[in-house]
């Protein structure tokens, strides 16, 4: 019995139409149409679903009787699946990490090359206490929502914080030093206040991610 059919069987033995199976799967009654005649494959999510809302055993649903081509065909779709899903994921990851340190990158730009001294209050005001805040808790807000690095997503707030700490460290401390012929250590409590900021929104995002599921 090939996947379809098994899903197919499934419905039937529950009572229901394919119209309300939808309803119930959260798709539309053309894509339940498509699965049972095995014009394209469900997600293991909606798989998980069927198993509940059709109370048959997901062993039962995956797994074949006699000839295993079927299930094997419908293992690898889902192999694929899994491997674009991560796929997507890395690029995801890498596009948020290289917006984040462009803006960086351009708060350390716009000091050295276009800040005249009598600027510093305005660049300090815009770019530490402005824009680097929001871009740090927007991005923190991202990373818990998309439920990104896993439980290794509560280690990130310390890189934040000290990528927070290094703007006014590598622009307005390195001016004075430099003018100054001196050497100071970073302003540590600009670690913790960063990590805050991306603590406050790794939790938003995660609370996000909840409610929605």
């Amino acid at each position: 019995m090939n996947i379809g059919l098994k899903i197919k069987t499934a419905r039937n033995e529950a009572g229901l139409t394919q119209e309300y199976a939808a309803e119930l799967l959260g798709v539309s009654r053309q894509t339940v149409s498509n699965w049972e005649n095995e014009k394209s494959y469900p997600d293991i999510v909606s798989v998980i679903r069927m198993s509940d809302i059709y109370n048959v055993s997901l062993d039962k649903l995956l797994k074949e009787d006699g000839n295993m081509t079927d299930g094997m065909r419908y293992m690898d779709y889902l192999d694929d699946s899994t491997n674009i899903v991560k796929s997507k994921n890395n690029l995801s990851k890498i596009i948020l990490f290289s917006v984040y340190l462009i803006i960086w990158a351009l708060s350390e730009i716009v000091f050295w090359f276009f800040t005249e001294p009598s600027d510093a209050m305005g660049y300090s005001l815009m770019f530490i206490w402005i824009i680097m805040p929001i871009t740090t808790f927007i991005v923190s807000l991202i990373i818990g929502k998309s439920v990104f690095f896993g439980r290794y997503k509560w280690i990130l707030p310390l890189f934040f914080g000290t990528m927070f700490m290094l703007v006014p460290y590598s622009t307005l401390s390195v001016s004075n030093m430099t003018a100054f012929h001196t050497f100071r250590w970073p302003d540590l409590p600009m670690l913790p206040i960063g990590a805050a900021i991306s603590f406050v929104g790794t939790v938003l995002g995660v609370l996000i991610n909840k409610r929605n599921k």
